[in-house]
């Protein structure tokens, strides 16, 4: 059946910083650019008494400090769709407030920007205070639990109050431009689809590395370390857009039916091998960016076995991809900031190029830069301009599809991930949403891990601040002949 066009969005834990910088920013670009519906109205709630000239001040004051600044006529007609209501949401008298708010919306869509502990009591309340219908939506950040066991409970929970077509579970990496460019370059050429395969790709690479440490936020990531909260979450994400075959259309299921079946031929890892395809880390005192950091355990402020950097070799065991390894890893305090694929193609299987040349052959690369920089580069063996003794000598070229020189000019402006995903959430277009499945598939993998490291009494070992993890991590992706792109 034909979806209804959300014209209303319930902001829950609209004064955390989630809502602050990046939601409600994102509301007021779709607002600029027209793309919100005539009357969609803005309400936004959590516990802090304020009232909604209060809470716009903040939300004016968040959007100052970034370079595109407020432009007055957008400011205003953002201001009249906004509303504060101070509420605790988490009782059925909490959520009843939100009724005047919403006096007259027919299909409204809740976000929870909270903890996923409180999402069960959230949506019992909602259901309770009459608020939930056939026509209303919810979406949820993950990670959704942090095992199997605790993402089916709060599962089940929510599909007690909503159907699964009413539930958007947000992965902000799935809204940026170079992540929805990869299914675009892979099934919109026909260049790359024959070789994207077991028979020319060498192995894979995806990076996600953070400058920072986690600061204020150890309560949540003593819980979940860098396993749970990054590689279960976005990292498969971007493995499954690489791996899957190709959807019979861009329907939501049919994407989303191709990204379970590669999460399903992920080979689980085990005891016994757990030790030669993973490592843990866990960063101590050092320097990032030129400054002195302190290490985790100094921020926690006692000792603990909580890994911040995760490197381990994946395997999916289907036709395409067998004999592929696709090497991950992610952490915190590294020296840069970077979120890149890069998918490495076997060498040509044979030089005919003299002997100064063929120790010029490169292997072609094709790099996708999502953080800082946006950007798509393909690297090719070029002759080298000008003459030269001994044959004809290469260097390696790349053709790059950057964004930002792509669309750079007057008014340009990098997109929030997240105004793509709230734009589908108002069309009712889950295609970049995870399902269920999805979500469960994902955790059954990553508990392997854990529990295959919990046998193996695998724990983090140590790696200075601004350094590229510990020396596992290198050993590990030499171990199988390979090594890390830097």
């Amino acid at each position: 059946m034909p979806v209804p066009q959300a014209d209303a969005i319930v902001l829950f834990g609209a004064t955390g910083d989630l809502a602050r910088r990046m939601l409600l920013a994102s509301l007021y670009f779709l607002d600029a650019d027209g793309f919100l519906p005539p009357g969609f109205r803005i309400v936004a709630t959590a516990r802090t008494e304020m009232d909604t000239p209060a809470f716009l001040d903040v939300v004016r004051g968040a959007l100052t400090e970034r370079s595109e600044g407020v432009e007055p006529a957008v400011w205003a007609r953002f201001c009249a769709r906004l509303t504060y209501v101070a509420a605790d949401a988490t009782q059925a008298e909490g959520a009843a407030r939100l009724c005047t708010a919403l006096q007259g919306a027919t299909s409204p869509f809740f976000y929870l920007a909270i903890s996923p502990s409180l999402y069960e009591r959230v949506t019992a309340a909602l259901r309770a205070a009459g608020l939930v219908d056939d026509h209303t939506r919810i979406v949820l950040e993950k990670p959704i639990g942090r095992d199997l066991e605790t993402s089916r409970e709060i599962n089940t929970a929510l599909g007690a109050v909503f159907g699964e077509n009413q539930i958007f579970r947000i992965d902000h990496y799935l809204g940026k431009e170079t992540v929805q460019n990869l299914i675009a370059l892979r099934f919109a050429n026909t260049l790359f689809e024959p070789l994207w395969n077991n028979l020319t790709i060498d192995h894979v690479q995806i990076t996600v590395a953070e400058t920072e440490g986690v600061g204020e936020r150890w309560p949540y990531y003593d819980e979940y370390g860098a396993l749970r909260d990054m590689l279960q979450n976005h990292m498969l994400q971007l493995l499954c857009l690489v791996a899957m075959e190709p959807p019979a259309d861009m329907e939501p299921d049919s994407v989303r039916n191709e990204k379970v079946k590669v999460l399903r031929s992920l080979r689980r890892v085990t005891r016994a091998d757990v030790t030669d395809r993973s490592v843990r880390g866990q960063y101590t005192p050092g320097v990032v960016g030129g400054k002195a950091v302190e290490g985790y355990e100094a921020e926690r402020g006692e000792k603990s076995g909580t890994e911040t950097f995760v490197a381990l070799r994946a395997d999916i065991d289907n036709w395409r991809w067998a004999g592929v390894p696709f090497f991950l890893r992610t952490g915190k305090r590294m020296p840069e900031k970077r979120t890149q694929i890069s998918l490495q193609f076997k060498p040509v299987p044979h030089s005919i190029f003299g002997l100064a040349s063929t120790q010029d052959l490169v292997a072609n690369r094709l790099v996708i830069d999502l953080q800082p920089d946006e950007d798509i580069s393909l690297t090719l063996m070029n002759k080298a301009p000008g003459i030269s003794q001994g044959g004809m000598r290469l260097q390696s070229m790349p053709l790059s599809l950057s964004l930002l020189r792509a669309y750079e000019g007057p008014g340009a402006r990098r997109r929030i991930a997240y105004e793509r995903l709230l734009l589908d959430v108002i069309h009712g277009d889950a295609t970049l949403f995870v399902r269920r499945d999805e979500v469960e598939e994902a955790w059954r993998w990553v508990d392997g891990v854990a529990d295959a490291w919990a046998e193996a009494k695998l724990t983090p070992k140590p790696y200075a601040a601004g350094s590229w993890g510990p020396s596992g991590a290198f050993a590990l992706i030499e171990r199988f002949g390979r090594a890390w792109s830097e």
